[in-house]
């Protein structure tokens, strides 16, 4: 994970971008998508590749990577109710946060969110369901080794260019192995979005965590930050790109100053 790594990925992404902006799409379509793509329980089929660059990690500020790859996939229950599914694949590269050299590279934990959610939803849109963590991490420093379970639940609201809306859930471990402390963890992630002309839109969503376990003063990690984004197609297929930096204003001792996202979303509309 050099340098050089991260110089191709951003210049993947801005090239992404700007090809996107020479293909046309008709205003009232790129509207709808642009609000389909960042609402996380929409009747749409949407797969992200979501790369975020954790910068400022352990004693020797070396760099993380993770990849969410976070396909959503939603089921028609009746005229009524919907089921949405939200799978979210992590892989990680992870630096030894104790040592100049040594890093571990493979999957982490997957989690797997569920909502039930009206299929007619009013001005308010909602979302309720279970989230289940599953100890997949393909060695030692990549995951928790503990099953997990927890309450999810997503509300957002649209008005005019606007969209607004939280998404949170709690973990705790229910098994796994023994000599792996419990899980009790918790995210909010927020997201505000300002939808502009031909598919642009300003964005911010951090994604702010709880560790219940850890002691006084080290619980929370309170980012902040914003980006911009942008709907477009490459050929035929409907796309959605973003970048965003955020600052961690709150972090627990050793984890990382600051990050970057790059995300590539790819939209199945009906």
């Amino acid at each position: 994970m050099t340098k050089t790594f991260l110089i191709k990925a951003f210049s993947c992404m801005v090239m992404a971008l700007l090809i996107g902006g020479s293909v046309a799409i008709a205003q009232n379509d790129t509207a709808e998508l642009a609000k389909k793509a960042q609402n996380p329980i929409a009747s749409m089929i949407s797969v992200p590749f979501q790369n975020n660059f954790n910068f400022g990690i352990g004693t020797y500020d070396r760099m993380q990577y993770i990849l969410n790859i976070q396909p959503v996939v939603p089921f028609s229950l009746n005229e009524n109710w919907n089921l949405i599914t939200r799978t979210i694949v992590p892989v990680v590269y992870q630096p030894n946060p104790l040592a100049e050299e040594g890093s571990a590279s493979g999957l982490s934990d997957i989690q797997l969110n569920f909502f039930f959610a009206p299929a007619k939803p009013g001005k308010v849109i909602w979302g309720a369901g279970t989230v289940f963590m599953l100890p997949t991490g393909t060695d030692q420093m990549l995951t928790q080794g503990k099953w997990g379970l927890g309450p999810s639940i997503v509300v957002l609201t649209s008005s005019g260019h606007w969209l607004v809306g939280s998404l949170i859930n709690n973990i705790w471990s229910v098994g796994g192995k023994k000599d792996r402390a419990d899980v009790n963890q918790f995210m909010w992630q927020y997201f505000i979005n300002y939808n502009m002309p031909k598919g642009w839109y300003l964005t911010s969503g951090p994604t702010l965590t709880a560790n219940w376990k850890a002691a006084d003063g080290e619980k929370w990690t309170v980012p902040f930050g914003a980006g911009i984004g942008k709907i477009f197609r490459v050929g035929k297929q409907p796309m959605n790109g973003q970048i965003s930096a955020y600052y961690n204003a709150v972090k627990p001792t050793g984890a990382s100053d600051w990050s970057l996202r790059f995300q590539l979303q790819l939209l199945f509309p009906k």
